[in-house]
């Protein structure tokens, strides 16, 4: 006996105590779902049928179920049999369920960032028709009969709102119609490449463009209906497809007025929504066919309204023809005006052979510079340009171009947004936003276009998706952005390389912060000024190969210009060796350099840091030094306090009595001024990075000798105290610090001033009682020669 449950009674009840045939079927069965073991769906209709192949007393249903009336988790009926059990519960298949209209709606909605991109998909679809066309054609000459011209034809008509876009290529059958534009992401151009591929008949210079299925429903970004008009060689018969952008179904219906017959191909007329009958303009429709489909292979005509002056005879005035007849001498002239007679006709619009597919042996430099300036509305030429072919796993074309000058605006050389490149799929243009994918930001001035076939992009081609496709292509565009810019150093015009440097230096510094993987590229680009080229700026090679026998590392000491470089006390013992120091004097020097390291195995080494080796090197000697003076960096030290780690015997001063020195791994002097600048707030990495500072004096000076002298006989003494602490404030300034309290430093200079100068020029006191009793008006005159006899005397 056979226990309904609880789902079973429900349906009961609901259908008025009477079960459906299914339902009892399904009571009886146990349990059953639509899976592929238990029904047979038909592709065209995609109606249900179910039968039962369990024991019962009634035949199974056979009734139809509508898959778009099924909810998206499956129907199922349950029975409860209390005498059978079956071991493993049947494994239940369910299909993916989607509403149309909800599916248009994303289509419409949310699938393109640019309403303008319908035109752009459309073209695709109509060069598709095109090359199919053309395609099947090399074996069946039928198929052209009736219209041998393959192109592309758009119009528009301003008034009503309408375009207009008609190709002369394959067309649709009925069976075709309802396949390509009656289910949503159905790509008749990815079945009619796969079919080639199975047949082995695949051309390697296919041209054909979509691939997704939903570029036509583009069209519904700017119109309310579309109506779709189309004529296949393989019928006898012309098919019109309608549909509407807020409507979830079509119709299709035989074409039967002879005034809309077209031979061969696709008419599709768009009805422009009210706020978008902008796009029926035929400059907006030229304007959009040259941004997105100037190179696709067929050639795009539109309707466009032309004009020819001419000149037509006047009506004369009455009054005037009267007074030339009373003239018979004078020859009578007709009077003219010139007007301007309108006409309509067919225009050109595209260039179907873009210069990137052309041998750049047949191209010259003036082609290449004139597609530079129209593309990127540039009027200077650029200073260099690569057109090249790459082939192998990835296969894409392009022309790249190093720009003369900096942008109007000098952007910010961090932001890779710059709409440099341009990137086309099979000629057509896909977007101008995808310089942060292709190109890193420090490369961002570079300026090109790049074609592939291979790219991998979303379904509204607006978006390029990392992958291992775009990794291998970014790598060998920038290999190829590297050779055109050592290209320009090594031309024998040394002030083309100084134009790119004085503009995009800066780039190319900041890839060597970000880009280590092509810091062997990127070094040999590189321009400094030095100590012995203070007026041209050289590059590192020149560096290395003036560089001393003995010489084991590249110096360098950065500052804020090359003028306060060169006065540094750090360089007076390098000065002395003939030792090349670079001057690093732009704020990203610094940070550049050190994380180069070394150039031809050899170390960068900042001069203003602890430990320099400068190759003289004499260790008897430095242990004598230590001996010797000591107990005076010892006394130094203590005073002093925490404001330095040690004090040391120097081998970099030769002129100046101290300097103070960095950290190994610390900032440096200018790396300290220029983040405290940019510090906010929080101070503790400052504090951090500048705590280790080495105080370092020159034993030969005088200065030094001199408290020398006061360590051994008075070294509590508070002159030398004072001159400690001003020789530590001092030498902070020099070494390119900046002490924490001026005021303070002030007041000692002040002091010290005063010590100096007290006394120095005071006159005689019997001197100054005369200057006192002698009266105002003689004491020019007295004061000006009474001195001089006074001193004469003595």
């Amino acid at each position: 006996m056979h226990r309904l449950s609880r789902r079973s009674v429900n349906s009961l009840l609901r259908y008025g105590g009477h079960l459906r045939r299914d339902a009892v079927a399904g009571a009886s069965i146990g349990s059953f779902n639509i899976n592929e073991s238990s029904g047979e769906r038909n592709a065209n209709d995609r109606w249900y049928s179910v039968s039962s192949t369990a024991t019962s007393s009634g035949p199974a249903s056979t009734k139809p179920l509508k898959l778009g009336n099924m909810l998206s988790t499956g129907i199922r009926y349950e029975s409860t049999v209390s005498d059978f059990q079956t071991p493993d519960p049947p494994v239940e298949k369910y299909e993916y369920q989607a509403e149309v209209s909800r599916l248009m709606d994303l289509i419409v909605n949310s699938l393109y960032s640019n309403k303008e991109v319908f035109l752009r998909e459309l073209i695709s679809n109509a060069s598709d028709a095109l090359d199919k066309l053309r395609f099947l054609s090399v074996t069946d000459q039928q198929l052209l009969e009736g219209a041998s011209e393959l192109d592309i034809r758009i119009k528009t008509d301003q008034e009503n709102g309408i375009i207009t876009i008609q190709d002369s290529g394959i067309g649709m059958t009925h069976q075709e119609l309802v396949d390509s534009l009656g289910t949503i992401a159905h790509s008749g151009t990815a079945k009619f490449l796969k079919a080639l591929k199975d047949s082995k008949e695949a051309g390697s210079d296919s041209n054909l463009i979509g691939q997704f299925g939903v570029g036509f429903y583009s069209a519904f970004l700017v119109a309310d209906k579309v109506v779709v008009s189309t004529k296949s060689p393989k019928s006898d018969k012309q098919y019109v497809w309608e549909g509407e952008a807020n409507s979830d179904s079509y119709i299709i219906r035989e074409e039967t007025d002879p005034e809309k017959f077209i031979p061969r191909g696709s008419c599709i007329t768009l009805h422009l929504k009210r706020d978008d009958k902008g796009f029926a303009h035929p400059e907006k429709i030229e304007r959009l066919i040259k941004n997105y489909s100037q190179f696709v292979s067929f050639p795009i005509y539109t309707w466009q309204e032309k004009g020819y002056t001419k000149e037509i005879e006047v009506d004369e005035d009455p009054s005037e023809s009267k007074k030339d007849e009373t003239d018979d001498n004078v020859a009578k002239k007709k009077k003219t005006k010139k007007v301007v007679e309108k006409y309509w006709e067919w225009d050109l619009t595209n260039e179907t052979q873009p210069i990137w597919l052309r041998n750049p042996k047949e191209v010259t430099t003036e082609e290449y510079n004139e597609f530079y300036k129209k593309t990127f509305n540039e009027y200077v030429e650029p200073l260099a340009s690569s057109h090249f072919t790459t082939e192998g796993e990835v296969e894409f074309r392009s022309i790249l171009y190093v720009p003369a000058v900096t942008p109007m605006g000098k952007e910010d050389i961090a932001n890779p947004k710059t709409k440099n490149i341009r990137l086309y799929v099979k000629r057509v243009f896909i977007s101008d936003d995808f310089d942060g994918e292709l190109f890193p930001r420090y490369l961002s001035f570079v300026k090109g276009v790049v074609d592939s076939n291979d790219l991998p992009l979303n379904v509204s081609r607006e978006i390029l998706q990392e992958s291992r496709v775009v990794r291998i292509m970014r790598k060998r565009l920038v290999r190829k952005a590297f050779d055109m810019i050592l290209g320009i150093s090594m031309s024998e015009n040394r002030e083309d390389y100084e134009k790119f440097w004085e503009n995009f230096g800066k780039h190319l510094k900041l890839g060597c912060i970000e880009d280590r993987e092509n810091h062997k590229r990127l070094a040999p680009l590189l321009r400094f000024f030095s100590s012995q080229s203070e007026e041209e700026m050289i590059s590192l090679d020149e560096y290395v190969e003036n560089m001393k026998p003995e010489q084991k590392d590249i110096y360098y000491i950065a500052a804020d210009s090359v003028t306060s470089a060169k006065n540094t006390p750090f360089l007076e013992r390098l000065y002395e060796k003939d030792l090349e120091v670079l001057f690093l004097v732009d704020p990203i020097d610094e940070v550049a350099v050190t994380n180069l390291k070394s150039y031809k195995e050899k170390n960068f080494v900042d001069i203003s840091k602890e430990d320099l080796d400068i190759g003289d090197k004499n260790e008897e000697k430095e242990k004598e030094m230590k001996q010797e003076f000591g107990h005076v960096c010892d006394w130094m030290k203590k005073r002093l306090g925490d404001k330095v780690a040690s004090v040391q015997i120097s081998n970099r001063l030769k002129a100046s009595p101290c300097v103070l020195v960095s950290g190994k791994f610390g900032w440096s002097a200018n790396m300290e001024r220029l983040m405290k600048a940019q510090t906010v707030g929080d101070s503790s990495s400052l504090d951090f990075m500048r705590s280790r500072r080495v105080f370092e004096i020159n034993p030969e000076h005088p200065i030094i000798q001199t408290l020398t002298e006061a360590c051994r006989s008075n070294a509590e003494d508070d002159e030398a105290m004072r001159a400690i602490d001003l020789l530590y404030d001092t030498a902070l300034i020099s070494s390119g610090f900046t002490p924490e309290s001026p005021s303070h430093f002030g007041g000692k200079i002040y002091e010290m001033m005063n010590m100096a100068l007290s006394n120095k020029w005071k006159l005689p006191e019997t001197q100054e009682a005369e200057v006192v009793v002698s009266e105002p008006q003689q004491t020019l005159e007295a004061e000006v020669v009474e001195p001089v006899q006074t001193t004469s005397q003595k």
